[in-house]
């Protein structure tokens, strides 16, 4: 509603026309006319006032049938409307309430009295009004927050997705939204982690294969959920095999440090998995290999399949030093030992001729955490 209210007058009368407009536009109010009551529902059809005064006596359409059809209309049931007449006002406000009228005048017009009910009227509209601009807010407030309900719901579905393909780092970048960058190929210095389980070639050779995945899946659960606490990526299973990088996709602070810690936790907590395994006659332990260096990482694959790799020498040392290692060994190269030389207690190997590199490689085996 507008500050000075919108009023419709319907009239066949043009005298009472002019009374009612003159009265009312000297009040501040916006008048609009009609001389009939097709005229007047005509007008309402191309704009709504916020209230109407009709006349009763009109030679097309009686007051009445114009009130029924305005309460007909969805958009104009809750407009208001004041009848006014110069029949018995008894029998009259009968079947004016029945028509739907929400107020009476009797002519000749008392000005006052014509005034006060105007102004109460459009009061009452402008709550009307007020309510119904609100419920509007807050039916779009509650299909705003229906539909954040389901895009959640529907990340979350793609998040739940996405972690039993890649890391739980990766995946919640990708389903925030900043996963465009980072599957693109970047260069970044990473600590590599390879492990190995010691006997498996052997073992899967004499187990039945029920056998062989019930001891994979109390191996990855072990491994997976160190990897989780201490900010790790896995890169891949290969079997037994598995490759673990720190520092990327999530930024870790001193990832040497990161990645040894893990791996002597790993080896305690190892210790009693290989006893229940012996215990069922399986005869497994863990070798694993770290390194640090600058690699590339990214996505490979194709449309519909995709993987998150390193690629660089550095991930085929740790693979290398891993497959070096004896069970229960946790061996590294010159660069990585630098980094944690104040954290572990360590051995020198010497120099490891390596598949796939010229020269020896001097290699460490970690002992234990100082």
């Amino acid at each position: 509603m507008t500050a000075v209210g919108k009023i419709l007058v319907v009239d066949d009368t043009p005298m009472n026309v002019k009374m009612l407009v003159d009265i009312l536009t000297f009040k501040g109010y916006e008048v609009s006319t009609a001389t009939g009551g097709k005229a007047a529902l005509a007008a309402l059809e191309t704009a709504v006032p916020d209230l109407v005064l009709l006349d009763v006596m009109m030679p097309d359409m009686n007051g009445y049938e114009v009130c029924k059809a305005i309460r007909a209309r969805p958009e104009t049931e809750m407009l208001p409307v004041v009848m006014v007449t110069a029949l018995d006002p008894a029998r009259e406000r009968v079947k004016g309430i029945e028509a739907g009228a929400d107020d009476f005048l009797s002519k000749p017009i008392n000005q006052p009295e014509l005034l006060a009910r105007v102004k109460s009227l459009l009061r009452v509209k402008q709550y009307h009004d007020t309510v119904q601009s609100q419920a509007l807010e807050l039916k779009a407030f509650n299909e705003q927050l229906e539909q954040r309900v389901r895009d959640q719901v529907a990340q979350l579905d793609r998040l739940g997705r996405l972690k039993t393909f890649f890391a739980p780092q990766i995946a919640e970048l990708i389903v925030a939204g900043g996963g465009e960058d980072l599957l693109k190929p970047h260069r970044r210095e990473i600590t590599v982690l390879y492990l190995d389980l010691r006997g498996f070639t052997a073992f899967t050779e004499s187990a039945e294969p029920e056998e062989v995945m019930a001891v994979l899946a109390e191996y990855h659960n072990l491994v997976g959920t160190l990897v989780t606490s201490h900010q790790g990526t896995i890169e891949h299973f290969a079997g037994d095999g598995m490759m673990i990088f720190f520092n990327d996709p999530v930024p870790v602070e001193n990832a040497p440090a990161q990645a040894v810690r893990m791996s002597v936790l790993l080896r305690e907590q190892f210790a009693g998995l290989r006893e229940s395994w012996l215990k069922r006659g399986y005869t497994l332990d863990l070798g694993m290999g770290i390194t640090t260096g600058y690699a590339t990482l990214g996505a490979i694959g194709f449309e519909g399949r995709r993987d998150y790799a390193v690629i660089g020498s550095i991930a085929n040392l740790a693979a290398r030093l891993c497959g070096e290692a004896k069970g229960g060994q946790i061996l590294t190269h010159q660069k990585t030992l630098g980094r944690i030389d104040d954290l572990v207690e360590s051995e020198t190997l010497g120099g490891l001729t390596l598949k796939g590199f010229a020269n020896p490689v001097p290699a460490f085996n970690v002992l234990r955490l100082k």
